[in-house]
């Protein structure tokens, strides 16, 4: 036997087939993943995405007509432009279209997802290439002059408003994602860590206490680290830090207390729980691809993950002060509570029999 209580490989053949089988899961890893990866983001296209529109009855009628038929868009209509964008800067709807004066006018919210900016700006110019080519085609049937003022209301672009543009600093809006992924692998790294140190000590209410703060303690630190890193780069400089601070904090609570509370329940495969918030939670959780360009079940999945309501929490508090918050919070508040009272029960039952560990530690007989 080996030191670690391991048993020794006594064969070519055996070592053949350790590795064959080794081989073999790393292969069905990757396979899973790259499918996953390439079915979530390597054509995404709206699914109901919420949009605001100002218009006449009949305009009304004709757009919602050709923007709901393929389920892309979901349409609702506003009476003035103060209300689209009031809309807009608490995020209910990504931008809307206002028909009522001379000339169209769109506004959006760059900050929401450039790609969702990007899908309205195109479907923008469609809609207003479509009238005008009605428009000259109803002119030339009636074989008029047509008057220079009414060419130049045809020919002229319209407006494009930018309701909650992304900050000069983050001009791609890459920083989200990638303080995320920061915040879901830190995470993952310590509920590994601790989950190897808290089985040396013995089950008592006591270190049910000392896991749970020290929990709580990584996460105030996880969230100063992260603030500190954002101003080296000018990120979040307009935020209200304190919503962030505590927003990150939760994030952080959210992953780490979820895994050490599987990980108290059922073991070492509770730690797979952060391994899948970073692999699988980070690519569906909005930050990079908006919710309403992934398939209906990658965004209700996306959403209901820390990772997913965490990147709403920070897109809010970072873009748009005046969007609710209670959604995300609820989530990261239930990953966090139900995690923390996994570890406390699972600690404090155990005491009439004088237990040390859950798991075996390295050279001990379980």
């Amino acid at each position: 036997m080996q030191p670690d209580g391991g048993q020794m490989i006594t064969s070519a053949r055996q070592f053949r087939r350790i590795a064959a089988a080794v081989a073999l899961v790393g292969v069905v890893v990757q396979l899973v993943l790259t499918s996953y990866y390439l079915g979530m983001a390597h054509a995404p296209k709206p699914h109901h995405l919420p949009v605001g529109l100002i218009a006449t009855d009949a305009q009304a009628a004709e757009l919602q007509q050709e923007l709901n038929g393929g389920g892309s868009y979901r349409v609702t209509r506003y009476d003035a432009a103060a209300d689209l964008i009031t809309a807009t800067e608490r995020r209910d709807v990504y931008g809307g279209l206002d028909l009522s004066g001379a000339t169209p006018h769109l506004y959006l919210a760059t900050a929401a997802g450039p790609s969702a900016a990007t899908t309205l700006k195109t479907t923008y110019t469609a809609v207003l290439q479509k009238q005008t080519a009605a428009a000259v085609a109803k002119l030339a049937a009636a074989g008029d002059t047509v008057p220079l003022a009414t060419v130049e209301t045809l020919t002229n672009p319209g407006t494009i408003t930018d309701v909650v543009p992304l900050p000069a600093d983050d001009r791609n809006g890459g920083s989200l994602g990638m303080l995320v992924q920061a915040l879901a692998l830190g995470g993952t790294v310590a509920s590994l860590g601790l989950g190897r140190l808290i089985p040396r000590a013995r089950r008592s209410w006591r270190r049910g206490v000392g896991h749970l703060t020290t929990l709580v303690v990584y996460a105030l630190a996880s969230a100063a680290i992260v603030l500190w890193s954002m101003s080296w780069f000018g990120v979040g400089a307009d935020a209200d830090s304190a919503t962030l601070f505590w927003g990150f904090s939760l994030v952080s609570l959210a992953i780490t207390g979820s895994t050490a509370g599987l990980v108290a329940l059922i073991g070492p495969a509770g730690a797979a729980a952060g391994f899948l918030y970073f692999t699988i939670g980070t690519v569906i959780s909005g930050a990079s691809i908006p919710p309403e360009f992934l398939p209906t079940w990658g965004r209700i999945l996306g959403q209901a993950l820390p990772t997913g309501a965490g990147t709403q929490y920070v897109r809010d508090s970072l873009y748009f002060p005046d969007a609710p918050l209670g959604g995300p919070l609820l989530i990261l508040g239930l990953y966090a509570g139900l995690g923390a009272l996994a570890v406390l029960v699972t600690n404090i039952l155990p005491n009439r029999a004088n237990r040390t560990a859950e798991l075996p530690m390295p050279g001990t007989t379980p």
